[in-house]
């Protein structure tokens, strides 16, 4: 999968784990909804290391914790 791809996927996960919606990461996170929708919509495809530090904050979890999933495993990423 495209490494964009693995990132919604990442975020999504993370949202069904916390019990999250978008709104509530906004809250948390600081990264406007339009933001979030244009990640998930694919309308920007490259979420900039701040945009994900920021949500990695909304969740409480370090940018090791958002990559260390097996969604980011080299054999699983392609560019």
């Amino acid at each position: 999968m495209k490494l964009e791809d693995a990132v919604i996927l990442r975020i999504e996960q993370l949202c069904l784990e916390n019990k999250m919606t978008k709104y509530d990461l906004f809250k948390a996170s600081g990264v406007p909804q339009s933001t979030l929708t244009s990640i998930k919509k694919k309308r920007s495809t490259s979420a900039k290391i701040s945009t994900i530090y920021a949500i990695c904050e909304g969740f409480n979890i370090s940018l090791e914790e958002f990559f260390s999933s097996p969604l980011f495993a080299r054999e699983n990423v392609t560019d």
